[in-house]
């Protein structure tokens, strides 16, 4: 199916220290690497890649435990899904692409693993894009009702005891797309392709699982590291650029450049109008953004 969306793109699986990575990649010029959010695969980049594929070369891929990357088993610290290990797995994939500096942008849990990979390895990353987010501890040390509320899957994900598995495993396709509806505003429609493909990869329990994983990972062993970070003085050096939703949570619910420049030493960005899924419901002014930033940032 994902054909049908990018079938200009090469296909294939990258074995990252035991975790194969679906990898998807086209065009020449400087490297850039997309990573998609939830509950989304690497098709979320669909109108986009293309578009970025004139100038740059693109590499698209499945996070661990999504799509039609491999899901490992977990642990009882959820470290196989801590952002460590999910942007190490991508640092592999681009090293054995052959880049050992790349671009990268990433939407919601994507761009959660963008930060943690120019926060691990700034001598990889030229520029980092983050998609309407804010960092996971800038957001977990301001809940407040509406947090609960607007984002009130992050704790039902990160419960324990198997409880959002059983839930979401009987009928994934409600989840996926009510989940993704409820945060679409106007724009460009979601593909029916691209929603089919969702749910597909979605059905398997073994993605619910890893996905709940990941949330558990951002309750937990993510804000240790992120701690740690913060109480050394780490932050990004690579140049920064924020995108968000005017019609979103994060867009009414936050100062994003400031929330960023907590974190980072070069931000700029603005509000794009769509709600969550900017690369989905606002691909134009997404793909313009982009370009615009790693051509000037990005090694272009």
């Amino acid at each position: 199916m994902s054909d049908q969306l990018l079938g200009d793109f090469e296909h294939r699986t990258i074995d990252a220290d035991g975790v194969r990575i679906n990898v998807r990649t086209a065009g020449d010029g400087p490297p850039v690497l997309l990573l998609h959010g939830y509950p989304q695969t690497h098709l979320i980049w669909h109108h986009v890649a293309p578009v970025l594929a004139a100038t740059h070369r693109v590499v698209l891929t499945d996070l661990r435990g999504y799509g039609d990357s491999d899901k490992p088993p977990s642990d009882a610290e959820h470290t196989p899904y801590a952002k460590r290990a999910m942007a190490r797995d991508q640092l592999l994939v681009m090293r054995e692409l052959g880049f050992d500096r790349f671009a990268v942008a990433g939407h919601d849990r994507g761009g959660r693993v963008a930060h943690r990979l120019a926060l691990d390895h700034p001598e990889a990353v030229t520029a980092l894009a983050v998609l309407d987010i804010v960092p996971t501890r800038h957001a977990f040390r301001h809940a407040d009702m509406g947090f609960g509320l607007g984002y009130y899957h992050w704790y039902f994900l990160a419960a324990g005891n198997g409880i959002p598995e059983h839930l979401i495993g009987q009928d994934p396709e409600f989840w996926v797309r009510t989940r993704m509806g409820a945060r679409h505003h106007g724009g460009t429609p979601f593909s029916e392709a691209a929603q089919a493909e969702y749910v597909r990869c979605f059905s398997d329990p073994a993605a619910i699982h890893a996905s709940c994983e990941d949330y558990r990972a951002a309750a937990s062993v993510d804000l240790v590291h992120d701690d740690a970070d913060a109480a050394a003085g780490r932050r990004v050096t690579a140049p920064v650029l924020a995108l968000w939703g005017a019609h979103g949570f994060v867009g009414r619910h936050y100062d994003v450049l400031e929330a960023w420049r907590g974190y980072a030493d070069e931000v700029r960005g603005q509000a794009l109008p769509c709600d969550h899924y900017l690369p989905e419901e606002a691909p134009a002014e997404t793909a313009h953004h982009l370009r615009a930033f790693f051509a000037a940032d990005g090694g272009a």
